[in-house]
């Protein structure tokens, strides 16, 4: 049994950080996110098998990837990512967990990557803003790309609807000096080192 995805609206917001108190980045980051709101088929009742629902919603998953990264000029540059989702008050916790595969394989099929997709899901009320953790694409212990950037909506996630999004950053945090492994050091290739 496959299900309708009935988005209401989506949003691609990109923010570019010239510097953080200090010198000015050469090239700036640019992190960005997109969203998008959408009836929630299981609000107000329990259903045992989900996956139908995360199968439709692969192909969303697909085009917010593909919207955000040529928004940051890209699949190149893209270099760090994430994923959100916030469920209104009538769903449960396990319908943002939905997006895990729709949204982090998706993503993944559109920037490339080998680290793990870092996550945040939440159950809340309308106007919320999650704010979702990134890491490197190719390896998750890259310090520098320890980052987030907020989602959410001022009029959603509405009690049955949900709020997927992913967000993306082409550089690591500006000024960032804290140590640790660097992309250019990125050796194993196991999406950890």
């Amino acid at each position: 049994m496959s299900l309708e995805v009935n988005v209401r609206k989506f949003a691609v917001n990109v923010e570019t950080v010239m510097h953080e108190n200090g010198p000015v980045a050469n090239p700036p980051l640019r992190i960005g996110a997109a969203y998008a709101v959408v009836e929630n088929p299981y609000a107000g009742r329990y259903v045992e098998d989900l996956t139908p629902f995360m199968d439709a919603l692969k192909p969303l998953g697909k085009d917010l990837a593909t919207r955000l990264a040529e928004a940051l000029g890209g699949r190149d540059a893209v270099q760090a990512y994430g994923k959100g989702a916030i469920v209104g008050v009538e769903g449960e916790l396990e319908h943002g967990a939905i997006w895990h595969v729709a949204g982090g394989w998706s993503m993944r099929d559109v920037v490339g990557g080998k680290a793990i997709v870092p996550a945040a899901k939440t159950v809340a009320y309308t106007g919320y803003r999650l704010p979702v953790p990134l890491f490197h694409k190719e390896a998750s212990y890259v310090r520098g790309h320890f980052n987030s950037m907020e989602i959410g909506a001022i009029d959603a996630p509405k009690p049955k609807e949900l709020l997927y999004g992913l967000v993306m950053a082409t550089g690591s945090r500006v000024n960032n000096r804290l140590g640790g492994l660097k992309p250019e050091d990125i050796s194993v290739n196991d999406g950890q080192r």
